[in-house]
């Protein structure tokens, strides 16, 4: 009798347990984000397939999905390709279908299986891959603190090969976009939380920044909630995909807002406002990139800005330009504050002009040399498609929040203000 008492018992603690694990919703998730140094691209990392193995990858902000290499050494037991015409192929949009494939069966190459275009936006390179999906783990958070690891047995993502260019170790990149099978949508689909992601990206190759899926808060060491007091901006659609290669009838899956001009130490910067819009072709306009290290502006946007620029800090010597910056200054004539070099600072004035983006020196300036201090934008040509893209050196230690639901952006503007940064948030677990 006493044993069977044992075994019931035994039995009741399992039996709870595995409820208990099964019934876990976590609040939010998170990815840590690397900074390469030699390439500038910020890394994650994610862990896949069975057996579980840890996959690099670079972020990119306005990727449509995840896609890897799935051609070399993948191994796994819960690959599954998603067949032609399926609901999995539907949520993907993909419109093609890979009939046949030469060889053995084996992931990246299966029969009756749909496909979709893995864009390397770093290169600018697309190729043809097929839609499968994998268990994927992911830790989850509280907001201040790593907590449990989960899973999603059947995430979908593309198998690709267009590498080049990627940072050393990366087998694919990792796409936020607007998209029903990018990294935000399908983790908040598995786990019922508001479709709201944030980045925080660092400016440091030691600390890492970090990606949030859900929503906040989001704390960093000293207790700082970096998504308090954000201010809000509208994202707007482009209604033409913005992809290496697309469908006609796409829009694009990268973030959009609508800057309405820009101050350079509150003086206004002379404009052709139309370039600041989106035409029907899907030209013009503003949008935020992962994978872009500097903000490119189109050539008289560049013009105006670094002559305003210029003229502002007009007591202070200038040196020869060193590429791909066009104007630079002797650093020893520069003093320094909190939020770094202290030069005048540069404001996107959004959907009014008590709502701006400010842009203060340690996102505007780069210390190319020990005495040189460049002013971190780039001449993206006459012709662009994207008239102004924010790349990341301007948007290191500032938080983004991307509330999908709402279709809005909050941003923070410098942590270092509020006495932190994107590379203090504490993934040590304290379990």
């Amino acid at each position: 009798m006493a044993h069977l008492l044992h075994y019931l018992l035994l039995l009741l603690i399992v039996t709870y347990s595995c409820a208990a694990q099964t019934s876990f919703r976590p609040k939010a998730l998170i990815l840590p984000v690397t900074k390469d140094s030699s390439t500038r691209q910020y890394v994650t990392r994610i862990n896949q397939r069975t057996p579980l193995v840890p996959v690099s990858l670079t972020l990119d902000l306005g990727g449509q999905f995840m896609w890897a290499n799935c051609y070399t050494n993948y191994i796994s037991s819960t690959y599954r390709p998603a067949r032609c015409r399926s609901a999995q192929c539907s949520l993907a949009k993909s419109t093609a279908c890979s009939v046949e494939c030469p060889g053995a069966p084996k992931p990246g190459c299966n029969n009756n299986t749909c496909a979709l275009m893995p864009d390397n936006t770093v290169t600018r390179t697309a190729t043809i891959g097929d839609l499968g999906s994998d268990l994927v783990t992911i830790q989850s958070t509280d907001g201040s603190n790593p907590g449990r690891v989960v899973s999603v047995p059947k995430f979908l993502f593309v198998c690709g090969s267009a590498l080049d260019g990627l940072a050393s170790g990366v087998v694919g990149m990792a796409g936020l976009g607007r998209t029903s099978i990018s990294l935000p949508s399908q983790f908040a689909s598995a786990f019922s939380f508001h479709r709201i992601f944030a980045i925080c990206l660092t400016s440091s190759s030691i600390s890492p920044g970090v990606v949030f899926f859900g929503d906040g808060p989001y704390r960093f060491l000293l207790n700082t909630d970096a998504s308090s007091n954000l201010i809000y901006t509208p994202l707007i659609k482009n209604p033409v995909s913005t992809a290496s290669a697309y469908t006609e009838g796409d829009a694009s899956s990268d973030y959009f807002i609508g800057v309405t001009s820009i101050r350079v130490g509150e003086k206004v910067v002379p404009l052709n406002k139309t370039l600041l819009t989106i035409n029907r072709e899907g030209y013009g306009g503003t949008k935020i990139s992962t994978v872009t290290p500097y903000t490119v502006l189109q050539t008289m946007i560049y013009k105006a800005v670094i002559k305003a620029f210029g003229n502002a800090l007009s007591g202070v010597p200038k040196v020869a330009p060193i590429a791909p910056f066009g104007l630079c200054f002797n650093s020893t004539s520069l003093g320094s504050t909190r939020v770094g070099p202290g030069v005048p600072q540069i404001d996107l004035v959004l959907q009014n002009s008590d709502v701006y983006w400010r842009i203060f020196g340690a996102n505007s300036m780069v210390q190319v040399r020990d005495d040189v201090l460049c002013l971190g934008f780039v001449d993206g040509g006459v012709d662009p498609r994207t008239s102004i893209v924010i790349g990341g050196h301007q948007i290191e230690d500032n938080l983004l929040q991307f509330d999908l639901a709402r279709s809005r952006l909050g941003f923070s503007s410098s942590l270092l203000f509020r006495q932190t940064t994107c590379g203090n948030f504490n993934f040590t677990s304290n379990a």
